[in-house]
């Protein structure tokens, strides 16, 4: 028998869908029927989510500062709001959770408005823009990266970390192994669109810059947009080194645990990921992000001493040499970047977030799940 249904809500995109997957196996492994409330772009994601239905209600975001079209998306807000009021009102969840992205806003407040307890998680070390409109409603709020003794909700924060995939949990089996002079060095650098071009551009430059006994030792897995694909294999081609070139690596969980150094964005998946795995890093945030979350999250990890940060205007090919340079030629010191690294990582994020959503539909407070916890 069900113990009740658990609503989650989530944005259309990958980065607000996967932590609720990784909840919603969670949930129904302890007796949950689970149910997701999105927008259409999470239709791609459909087939894998473990929901017993996928709800869509009408959501807007209100970003532009033409009259009408702030008009439109306030009447697109409405819409979603009474469709998902019907909704809550029909499933009865115990607990309304939600993960970020404008989708989010019209069930959540919903469920507040109908006294249904609900909660936020939010991924980034800074809170995006509909969590913190929702975050004085909730009751709690896990956090990827939120510190649990400040911020402006201490009180109601718990940092759970990000839910990362099962591929991640099982590379993280394995221990680093530093690289020593003369051996392979194994390079892996990727970083959404954005950063794959970017990377393109600048790892080929800084790899010939590199003296020939450390270039023979470099084994590299490049993340390449398909339109970059020739222009960097005729550069590797040249440089006569062993690399992986792709758009897209189905193992690089994998990969990531055979590398000696990542370099890539820090979105909050890749840090949780590179941190549950324990890899030293080298974090490039992207320089376009409206909340500046990436370099927060960077920041994040850097302060533990699991990784380097670097702005992207300061990361010339000159530079990229200088760093694959140094940390070449000292083992010792990725290999305490990897345990810190290792360190931060919250392997058990699922599980300490199913805790939570189970304590908060039970009425509990979070003081009381964290003296539990304690």
């Amino acid at each position: 028998m069900s113990k009740g249904i658990v609503l989650l809500a989530a944005g259309g995109t990958g980065g607000h869908v996967f932590p609720a997957e990784a909840l919603a196996f969670k949930l129904k492994e302890r007796g949950y029927a689970v149910h997701l409330v999105t927008d259409s772009r999470a239709e791609r994601y459909a087939g894998k989510f473990p929901a017993e239905e996928i709800h869509v209600v009408p959501s807007a975001t209100i970003g532009s500062k033409n009259p009408v079209a702030v008009a439109r998306s306030l009447w697109t807000l409405w819409s979603g709001m009474r469709a998902a009021k019907k909704l809550i009102q029909r499933l009865r969840p115990v607990i309304v959770v939600g993960f970020g992205g404008y989708p989010t806003v019209p069930p959540l407040l919903a469920a507040t408005r109908l006294g249904i307890p609900a909660m936020i998680h939010e991924q980034n070390a800074v809170m995006g823009r509909a969590n913190k409109a929702l975050a004085t409603r909730v009751q709690g709020i896990a956090g990827g990266f939120l510190p649990e003794g400040g911020g402006a909700f201490p009180d109601k924060t718990v940092t759970t970390g990000n839910p990362v995939r099962p591929a991640i949990i099982a590379a993280a089996e394995v221990p680093y192994t530093p690289s020593h002079p003369g051996e392979a060095f194994n390079l892996v650098v990727f970083g959404g669109s954005q950063g794959a071009q970017y990377f393109s551009k600048a790892l080929p430059t800084a790899i010939s810059l590199l003296d020939d006994a450390l270039r023979v030792r470099l084994r590299i897995t490049q993340q390449v947009r398909p339109e970059d694909m020739e222009m960097v294999g005729g550069c590797v081609a040249k440089l006569e080194m062993g690399a992986d070139i792709a758009p897209f690596f189905t193992d690089m969980a994998e990969r990531l645990a055979r590398a000696h150094l990542v370099i890539c964005r820090s979105g909050a998946s890749t840090v949780s990921e590179i941190s549950v795995i324990g890899r030293p890093a080298v974090l490039v945030p992207y320089p376009h992000a409206l909340d500046h979350d990436q370099a927060a999250n960077a920041a994040a990890l850097a302060a533990t001493g699991g990784a380097k940060v670097i702005a992207q205007s300061e990361l010339s090919p000159e530079k990229i040499a200088a760093i694959l340079t140094a940390v070449m030629n000292d083992p010792e010191k990725l290999s305490h970047m990897a345990a810190a690294a290792k360190l931060a990582g919250k392997p058990d994020a699922a599980n300490l977030l199913a805790d939570m959503v189970e304590a908060i539909a039970a009425g509990r407070t979070i003081a009381e799940l964290k003296r539990t916890r304690a």
